[in-house]
């Protein structure tokens, strides 16, 4: 796991970095990204973002902003700074929503234009990643209607596609147990 080592500034009120990154690591790269993403926008990078930034990072799939605030220090941030902040990310684009089958928000950081896409089980609500054939079929075919409401005038388009299903029945083989 990353190691991150906090070097707070005097203001809050600046865009200007508020840490370094002790290790070059992938989540330290995807923070400065997201850092980046943020500046860009005109936002600034505050201890509360910094916080929830880091829970998304360490989540490889969406999550509600309940578990989100769960992963965050106790008495670090307040619910309702992470909800302000989830709605400021996804505003510019830093973070896409996606459902649960019952409704429930799910957030999912993107640091690439390239939009990841899963099955949630309607039982489980666990959420599974598309196969990787499925992924780029399913890409190629958002791509061509893209291009084509783009040909009849719209701009800044974006969609939302979610794969909701009762999970497979494990088979026999996962089924019994083999005794020792």
């Amino acid at each position: 796991m990353a190691t991150f080592r906090l070097e707070m500034i005097a203001s809050t009120q600046t865009n200007h970095p508020l840490i370094t990154i002790d290790d070059p690591a992938h989540r330290a790269n995807s923070l400065e990204l997201s850092f980046d993403r943020l500046r860009a926008a005109g936002l600034r990078i505050t201890r509360p973002r910094i916080k929830i930034l880091r829970a998304l990072l360490q989540r490889d799939q969406p999550s509600s902003i309940e578990q989100i605030h769960g992963d965050l220090a106790r008495g670090s941030c307040d619910l309702v700074t992470v909800y302000r902040c989830l709605s400021a990310f996804e505003e510019i684009g830093l973070v896409r929503r996606s459902f649960f089958y019952n409704g429930t928000s799910l957030y999912d950081l993107q640091l690439n234009e390239v939009n990841r896409y899963h099955v949630i089980g309607k039982g489980t609500n666990q959420v599974t990643p598309l196969d990787a054939e499925s992924t780029e079929e399913l890409r190629a075919t958002i791509q061509r209607i893209e291009e084509r409401l783009q040909s009849q005038g719209y701009s800044k388009i974006g969609h939302v596609v979610e794969f909701f299903a009762t999970e497979p029945a494990p088979s026999r083989a996962q089924s019994q147990v083999v005794a020792p």
